[in-house]
């Protein structure tokens, strides 16, 4: 499970400038989400936009999941293969590793926020898993 956090400066902000930091923070942290959701399973790049739109209420374009799906694989995170039609992606062990890593600095975070219970209550969670 990867949590995205952001600390609010005030305790309330309107519906539409909060929806709007909500697809900021989705489509910034992206990468992130759809790599913790390939420990799952190989995933094509219309199940991402699916699982995008289903779990954080957000329409991605193809061009930009598929551009962040390409840079992924030329950075050896997760490798593409052709399955009839469509192109399937994994993780590769470089892939794990970064999101092993990125559990653990997640843990961290949770540590810090454990000692200072301040934060939490002025901050905004996004959870996948």
């Amino acid at each position: 499970m990867v949590a995205l956090t952001i600390i609010l400066s005030s305790g309330r902000l309107e519906g539409k400038i909060l929806k709007k930091m909500h697809e900021r923070i989705i489509k910034n942290f992206m990468d992130i989400i759809i790599m913790t959701e390939l420990r799952n399973g190989s995933l094509s790049g219309y199940d991402v936009i699916s699982y995008i739109h289903n779990k954080f209420n957000l329409l991605v374009s193809s061009g930009t999941v598929y551009s962040l799906l390409y840079s992924l694989e030329r950075n050896g995170l997760v490798e593409g293969t052709w399955d009839e039609r469509k192109r399937v992606y994994k993780l590769t062990e470089k892939g794990k590793k970064n999101n092993r890593h990125t559990t653990e600095r997640q843990r961290q975070n949770q540590r810090i926020h454990g000692k200072h219970p301040e934060v939490t209550k002025h901050s905004l969670t996004f959870f996948t898993s």
